[in-house]
């Protein structure tokens, strides 16, 4: 095994580097609005409307015309590919109005799951192909950086080493194109909701995912510093019978993550795999406050946990649209408090807020 490897061009390292600490600024997280036409179109059902292109762009419209204030706590913004070339009413492309609020535009490369042949029905996430010609354009229309999720899910007999395995080496060579051409990546190993699986089972699942995940990136000589991690919280499956305080949640995944992620990486941006509103919010807060070592920015990349009460409120009515995003400004300054360890359970009430967002086996 050669130990000769070169890194990144200096002012790329300086780049990279740059970004991915304004993402995990204090107090601020990310906001991400990625669901494929697919996943947006039963959305738009559950509020009477159409899966058109048109109303796909009404609602996203909705989330980056809020005001001003969205930047307070939103640092950056995680685009689907038909939204990187959407426009507003008035014609102004959505990245140049979250370019104006300072916000940072990423976009989602992985192109879901198929099936993982010979494996224990487990699945690997595809778009790999082409991905260098894909990263070179959203970077010329304004992205910063990607995010790529494989998922993992627990059962008697998985995940399997297979997989595993399998999560490290597709995130890996991800993270490597993705800085070859700019962009900052963010790796998200996706330990699912999904199971009744004890709290214990999804910490020792979590720790081995990220241990082989770090191993697989330092391989392929991605430089960590101008990379975020997407990790799941460590709570027990859904079906488990005992729900785990936010002390316990905060813990065990503290104590994962000290196990498995380098301290170079500069932050990491929880995903919220179904958790109410409220729930992420106050697992973030005991996160940050939890008396453990803490060498990265941990804070929030919610696309449910933000967008549920918007949902509920917008109904697909324009006279609606102001109560909207006034629904998501609270949710967003919730969570960048959150991040800070300063929020207090119950202080932002949301119409959805206590509404579980899991879904079986679910996809963006």
């Amino acid at each position: 095994m050669s130990t000769t490897f070169s890194y990144p061009d200096p002012r790329l390292q300086e780049e990279l580097k740059r970004t991915a600490e304004a993402i995990v600024a204090p107090g601020k997280g990310i906001l991400a609005v990625d669901e494929t036409n697919e996943g947006i179109g039963k959305l738009l059902a559950a509020v009477g409307l159409q899966n058109t292109e048109n109303n796909r762009r009404r609602y996203r419209q909705l989330l980056f015309t809020a005001d001003d204030a969205l930047s307070e706590n939103v640092s950056a913004v995680i685009l689907f590919d038909e939204t990187v070339y959407q426009k507003t009413d008035n014609g102004q492309s959505f990245i140049e109005v979250l370019r104006k609020k300072n916000i940072i535009p990423g976009i989602k490369l992985d192109r879901d799951v198929v099936p993982l042949f010979l494996s224990e029905d487990e699945v690997t996430t595809q778009g790999l192909d082409d991905l260098g010609k894909r990263c070179a354009e959203y970077r010329r229309q304004g992205c910063r950086f990607a995010k790529w999720r494989c998922p993992l899910k627990i059962g008697e007999r998985t995940p399997s080493v297979q997989a595993v395995q399998d999560m490290a080496q597709v995130l890996a060579r991800y993270a490597s194109i993705c800085q070859s051409e700019g962009l900052v990546p963010i790796v998200e190993p996706d330990v699912l909701l999904d199971g009744n699986h004890d709290i214990v089972r999804a910490q020792q699942v979590t720790e081995v995912a990220l241990a082989t995940l770090y191993k697989a990136l330092n391989d392929h000589h991605v430089f960590l510093e101008g990379t975020l991690l997407k990790p799941n919280m460590v709570t027990p499956g859904q079906g488990y019978p005992r729900k785990s305080t936010p002390e316990e949640i905060a813990i065990r995944t503290v104590t994962a993550l000290l196990r498995g992620v380098p301290a170079a990486v500069p932050g990491i941006t929880f995903l919220s795999g179904g958790q109410s509103e409220e729930e992420a919010t106050l697992n973030l807060n005991a996160i940050n406050t939890v008396p453990l070592k803490k060498p990265w920015a941990l804070t929030f990349s919610y696309g449910r946990a933000l967008q549920a009460s918007v949902w509920k409120i917008w109904a697909g009515k324009d006279e609606n649209v102001r109560k909207a995003q006034a629904e998501l400004l609270k949710r967003t300054k919730a969570n960048g408090l959150a991040a800070q360890g300063r929020y207090v359970a119950g202080s932002v009430t949301s119409i959805a807020g206590d509404k579980s967002n899991y879904s079986a086996n679910h996809k963006y």
